[in-house]
C-alpha cells in the first residue's frame, strides 16, 4: 500500500495494543528479520500509511486530511446509508474499520491515533491538537476522548459538535492512550516487562532475537 512495504492489518488497533507492553525497537522473529524490519518499524509503517490515506482521502469524507485520520476497530453512526459528494457510502456501528481496503464510512478513532504516538509522533501531535482545539473532541467530555466520531455525519440535532460523535467510552481505548502516552514519554511499561523473565523467555522461546534480548535487564524482584 502506497509502495510501502508492511505487514498489512487495516485496523490500527492491531499494530498497536501488543507494543503497550512490549519493546519490539531491535528485536526480531524469524519473519521479520526475512524482512529486514522489526514489528515497531512495521507499526510506523502502517502509521504512515494511515496517515496517508486520510490525506489522499479516496471517498472525499469530510475533514479527512493531514491532521484528521486514525481508522480502527470502532463504533460508529450505522446501520444506515449516508450520501458524501453526490455517492452513497454504507454506515457501519461497531466493526473493525481498515485502510487502505475498507471498511471505510467515514468514523474516526482519536484513541487510535494517541495509541501511534511512540511509532511516529511527527504526525501523531498535529492531529491530537487538532482532535483536541478544532474538533473539540474533549471539550464536552469528563473523560478525554470519545469512542469515535463521523464529520460526514451530522448526527442528531442540537448535538454540540455539529457532527456524529460516539455517545461513549470504552476502558479498552483510555488504556493504550495512557500507556503509550508513557511509553513515548519515558518507556515505563517497556522497561518494567523487559525485566520479567517469563516474558523474555517467551519471546526467545517465539524465536525474537537481538536487540535488549541479547541484553536483557536484570529480573524484577518485586521491589
Amino acid at each position: 500500500a502506497y509502495d510501502c512495504d508492511y505487514l498489512y492489518a487495516g485496523s490500527l488497533f492491531i499494530h498497536q495494543l501488543s507494543h503497550v507492553w512490549l519493546d519490539f525497537r531491535g528485536i526480531r522473529d524469524e519473519f521479520m528479520r526475512s524482512k529486514g524490519i522489526d514489528y515497531f518499524e512495521n507499526s510506523r509503517r502502517a502509521t504512515l500509511v494511515q496517515h496517508r490515506y486520510a490525506i489522499d482521502n479516496p471517498h472525499g469524507f469530510k475533514s479527512y486530511g493531514e491532521h484528521c485520520w486514525g481508522i480502527t476497530a470502532s463504533e460508529g453512526p450505522g446501520p444506515g446509508r449516508l450520501a458524501v459528494g453526490g455517492v452513497e457510502h454504507e454506515l457501519f456501528d461497531y466493526i473493525a474499520r481498515g485502510v487502505p481496503h475498507g471498511p471505510d464510512d467515514g468514523t474516526l478513532a482519536p484513541w487510535a491515533v494517541a495509541a501511534s504516538l511512540p511509532f511516529a509522533p511527527e504526525v501523531v501531535m498535529p492531529a491530537l491538537e487538532y482532535c483536541i482545539y478544532q474538533a473539540k473532541l474533549t471539550e464536552f467530555n469528563r473523560y478525554g476522548f470519545k469512542a469515535s466520531f463521523n464529520p460526514s455525519h451530522p448526527g442528531e440535532p442540537g448535538n454540540p459538535y455539529g457532527w456524529w460523535v460516539s455517545p461513549w467510552h470504552y476502558g479498552l481505548n483510555q488504556g493504550p492512550i495512557i500507556l503509550m502516552i508513557e511509553n513515548h514519554r519515558t518507556g515505563l511499561l517497556w522497561q518494567l516487562m523487559r525485566r520479567c523473565p517469563h516474558i523474555v523467555t517467551g519471546l526467545v522461546r517465539a524465536g525474537f532475537r537481538g536487540g535488549w534480548l541479547d541484553k536483557p535487564a536484570p529480573h524484577s524482584n518485586g521491589t
